[in-house]
């Protein structure tokens, strides 16, 4: 029996299980402290097996498209935050207080690396490119997401400071990364054979991450705190956001003359926001109280960037396709 088109994958069905979990049976006491040491483990254990994975072939195959990257790392780090304090008179109304601090803080995170690139491949657009792009947003996120947080929110992040904030990040998520890409040489050839290892750790390093955020949020109050009519603007205004740039960066790049592959390229990689460095930024820039709060758009944006750019994806493969028919 086919899966029904409406009903989300089962990573969503998982992640949606884990925050009912969370907010039914909250972790609490000493297995709360257990479960945060085991997040930040799981998380550099996830930055150490994408460092061994990334190739560096593909990162000099991409490397000298130098004026689409710049087009992409403006989208990404520029763009985005001037929509959300732009767009702030439409879209604060729509939800409370936490959720459009969560709003600005989804516009100061890198891009995301597995499903850039994937639709990226699918749409037949600059895939190397796209290896290199994504991958350079992990490491310019560890500087700039601490650096536009505390400028979007008028504050220091709650670590002391964001060069403290870039600090921690770069021993939990940038230090993983660089030894594993070290001991490529090593272990890369088993990580490419056992690539089901790679997409483990990255959803359980998630999964752990939300239920933990989510307990403390809940404990908290999250839940009493946060009306129903908020969610459902929480997300109209995810939809807002992500279609204003879809718009942006498709028409952007036709004006600027790239070809069609780079287009792809420049849609795909500069509309993404990741959830893997996200959630883990979250933990250092924020109270553990807050943190479920300030997620939650991000956890939202990303299911609904990934329905939208699948889409997109197959309508430009079948316009490639005719293309190449003709």
């Amino acid at each position: 029996m086919s899966r029904p088109r409406f009903l989300p994958d089962n990573f969503t069905l998982t992640l949606m299980a884990t925050v009912a979990l969370a907010s039914l049976l909250p972790a609490t006491g000493h297995f709360a402290a257990y479960m945060e040491y085991a997040t930040t483990a799981i998380v550099s254990v996830l930055f150490f097996l994408h460092g061994a994975k990334l190739s560096r072939q593909a990162i000099w195959a991409g490397i000298g498209h130098w004026k689409l990257h710049l087009w992409i790392f403006l989208a990404t780090f520029v763009m985005f935050p001037l929509l959300g304090l732009g767009l702030r008179p439409v879209l604060e109304p729509l939800v409370t207080p936490e959720m459009y601090i969560g709003v600005l803080f989804l516009c100061a995170l890198p891009a995301t690396v597995q499903s850039a690139i994937a639709f990226t491949s699918i749409a037949r657009g600059n895939v190397p490119a796209a290896v290199c792009s994504a991958s350079a947003s992990t490491f310019l996120g560890i500087v700039f997401t601490p650096i536009l947080v505390s400028l979007l929110l008028h504050k220091n992040a709650e670590s002391g400071g964001a060069l403290q904030a870039i600090g921690k990040i770069s021993l939990q998520l940038l230090l993983p990364f660089i030894v594993g890409h070290l001991l490529r040489p090593v272990i890369g050839g088993f990580l490419t054979r056992r690539a089901s290892i790679i997409k483990l750790v990255d959803q359980g390093s998630i999964l752990f991450v939300v239920y933990s955020a989510f307990s403390a949020a809940v404990i908290s109050g999250l839940w009493k705190q946060t009306p129903l009519p908020a969610l459902f603007g929480l997300i109209a205004l995810c939809c807002i956001l992500l279609a204003v740039v879809l718009a942006i960066t498709t028409f952007g790049a036709r004006r600027l003359g790239f070809s069609k592959e780079d287009e792809i390229t420049l849609v795909f990689c500069g509309s993404k926001k990741s959830m893997v460095s996200g959630i883990p930024m979250a933990n250092v820039l924020f109270a553990s109280s807050a943190v479920g709060a300030v997620v939650l758009p991000l956890m939202l944006f990303h299911q609904i960037q990934l329905m939208v750019c699948a889409v997109m994806a197959q309508r430009y493969a079948k316009r490639a396709q005719s293309i190449a028919q003709e």
